[in-house]
């Protein structure tokens, strides 16, 4: 096995695992996902994501260890306390992620990898990420899980990629956790005009305007053609683009050490 979880180690094995190996920190949200999806949709993704990377990964001949920490459930989701979610500040989750890269180092780990589900998460996991590096002698990556992709994504649409609640993660959903998902899923309403965070009106803007999540409804785009087929495709595809990123990262930290 490549991989193994820091919940079930001793610290000695933590010590020796992290000598060498990765230590990877899943991080999501708790929060709406209209009226179909569940509150942790975004860490149950980021979970499926890494558990299905980790497990193409045990499958190649010298693949990296990978020490799996347990998901962070809670993440920056003040814009979605219009319906419900648990909510961090982003001062207070990026003073979690200190806390954690901290202990990490502190604990002997050397190579440190943040996978984020939750869109709200990524700057501040970004910069705790450029922190790290500058007080301690570690090599720390961070990436959001639906920005890796392969070249072949044929089930993909990245009009609507990752949305909110919307085609994209209900796909997912309805192929990692189909349980979870409420049915019949309900077609959105068209919203006019759109939201300015999701349709900028010049590229390169990141707009935000009062209220618009609560206006429109808490999805951003129409979530009522969503496939389990197609999530399948999606989730594989970016499974095996973070096992590529885990390789690619292994490679470039041990050439730097």
């Amino acid at each position: 096995m490549s991989q193994s979880r820091l919940t079930e180690l001793t610290w000695r094995e933590v010590r020796r695992a992290g000598e060498e190996g990765i230590v990877l920190l899943p991080i999501g949200s708790q929060e709406q996902h209209a009226a179909h999806l569940p509150m942790g949709t975004d860490t149950l993704l980021a979970e499926e994501v890494v558990d299905r990377a980790l497990d193409l990964l045990d499958r190649e001949p010298g693949a990296p260890h990978v020490v799996r920490l347990p998901a962070l459930p809670f993440g920056h989701s003040p814009h979605h306390l219009f319906a419900a979610a648990v909510s961090l500040s982003a001062a207070t989750l990026a003073a979690v992620l200190d806390d954690i890269l901290d202990s990490l180092v502190t604990s002997g780990c050397r190579r440190i990898l943040v996978v984020n589900g939750h869109g709200g998460n990524d700057e501040i996991m970004r910069l705790a990420v450029k922190r790290l590096a500058l007080r301690a002698e570690v090599t720390a990556a961070a990436c959001s899980y639906w920005t890796l992709t392969t070249a072949d994504d044929p089930a993909g649409r990245p009009e609507v990629t990752p949305g909110h609640a919307g085609w994209f993660e209900t796909s997912l959903m309805l192929a990692a956790h189909p349980d979870l998902v409420r049915t019949p899923i309900p077609a959105r309403t068209p919203v006019e005009p759109p939201p300015l965070f999701d349709h900028p009106p010049h590229p390169g803007l990141t707009v935000e305007r009062h209220g618009e999540w609560e206006r429109v409804g808490g999805s951003t785009d129409d979530p009522s053609g969503a496939e389990a087929d197609r999530g399948r495709l999606l989730l594989d595809d970016r499974a095996r683009a973070l096992a590529h990123a885990i390789r690619a990262f292994d490679t470039a930290s041990r050439s730097a050490r």
